[in-house]
């Protein structure tokens, strides 16, 4: 598998080989989907909370008295079903995350870049050398056609690109080892800096 890097001037560079095994997969859209749910499930906080009649402060002494009333028989004012009261079955603090096989995370990982590469929102830029204004990259991606695209940077992007790109709406810069298909599937395009994609091909072989 061939594809053309891209400069910033859009100007096609070196040919580049992909790996078929990472980008030339059949997309598996139930396994992106289950991973997109790992992801989400381990981000929620899980901390709502109600308290229980024995959590509640309250007086324990009886209501009133079992007898002669005309009232029905109550001990606790504590229960649920008086004001003040704590709530029976309510929400405790839980986490909600869930396990998910190695193998299944990495076959999503290789769908989404597969999905990516089919589609043409794949780029693999080769230079990334900026004088740090936003205005001048805002330009340049506008001649690439990027408008909205998650980029992926290794160790030794240069400083000056990395706050440029931070000042762009809807651009996401982010590190090859964070790699993830939730943020993949959130942005319409996918950029991978050249020097980069051998760490993303080692990572998923």
């Amino acid at each position: 598998m061939k594809i053309k890097s891209l400069n910033l001037s859009n100007k096609p560079g070196k040919e580049i080989t992909l790996n078929e095994k990472i980008f030339g997969i059949d997309p598996r859209v139930d396994i992106i989907s289950r991973v997109v749910r790992w992801q989400l499930a381990k981000r929620r906080l899980g901390n709502h909370s109600v308290q229980t009649r024995s959590q509640v402060k309250m007086t324990t002494a009886k209501m009133y008295k079992q007898k002669g009333t005309g009232k029905a028989r109550h001990g606790s004012g504590a229960v649920s079903q008086f004001r003040g009261g704590g709530m029976a079955h309510g929400p405790v603090v839980h986490s909600h995350s869930h396990n998910l096989n190695k193998k299944v995370r990495k076959l999503g990982l290789k769908s989404i870049l597969s999905e990516k590469y089919k589609l043409g929102k794949l780029i693999i830029l080769q230079n990334t050398n900026s004088n740090g204004k936003t205005s001048t990259l805002k330009r340049s991606l506008d001649k690439i056609g990027v408008k909205n695209a998650l980029i992926i940077s290794g160790d030794e992007v240069n400083d000056k690109f990395i706050k440029a790109i931070s000042n762009i709406r809807n651009l996401d810069i982010l590190s090859h080892q964070g790699l993830n298909v939730y943020d993949i599937i959130k942005k319409d395009n996918l950029i991978i800096i050249d020097d980069v994609l051998k760490h993303v091909e080692e990572r998923l072989l």
